[in-house]
């Protein structure tokens, strides 16, 4: 069974590798600023001792003052998981950057996001629609979309 990697227990490292580069830390998952999302993510993957070289999911949730992008991530060497977030606190242009470059898994998850809430990825090779018909009016996973 996978256990989760307490975020306490990696984000003094993430802290001291990128000062401010986390907003908080709870039980099982870390809130990483928006700009230092792609940094941190490759840091996780590619660090010994760390290697967390799976991406589970991306998901993310209409908190109606922001949304927030969230990250499953697992170390298939290690057996553990993480959970990182990242927030969007704007609903005109939802932007984050884009894990394709990290994860090849990200592409569709990011497509999905994009499609069903709106949230745009930056730096993604083919972000359009992918449930839904271009020309498909709203996000309606939005809690503002308009049936």
């Amino acid at each position: 069974m996978t256990t989760a990697f307490t975020a306490k227990e990696i984000v003094s490292q993430l802290s001291a590798k990128f000062p401010g580069a986390i907003e908080e830390a709870g039980a099982n998952a870390a809130l990483v600023k928006n700009d230092s999302l792609l940094v941190v993510a490759e840091y996780l993957k590619t660090t010994d001792g760390l290697k967390f070289d799976y991406l589970n999911y991306i998901t993310a949730v209409d908190y109606y003052d922001y949304f927030e992008v969230v990250y499953m991530l697992t170390s298939l060497e290690y057996n553990r998981s993480i959970t990182l977030k990242v927030r969007c606190y704007t609903r005109n242009n939802p932007v984050v950057p884009s894990l394709v470059s990290v994860y090849q898994g990200a592409d569709w998850q990011e497509r999905e996001t994009y499609d069903l809430m709106g949230i745009s990825f930056k730096g993604h090779p083919n972000l359009k629609r992918i449930l839904l018909w271009e020309g498909f009016d709203g996000h309606p996973l939005r809690k503002d979309w308009n049936r």
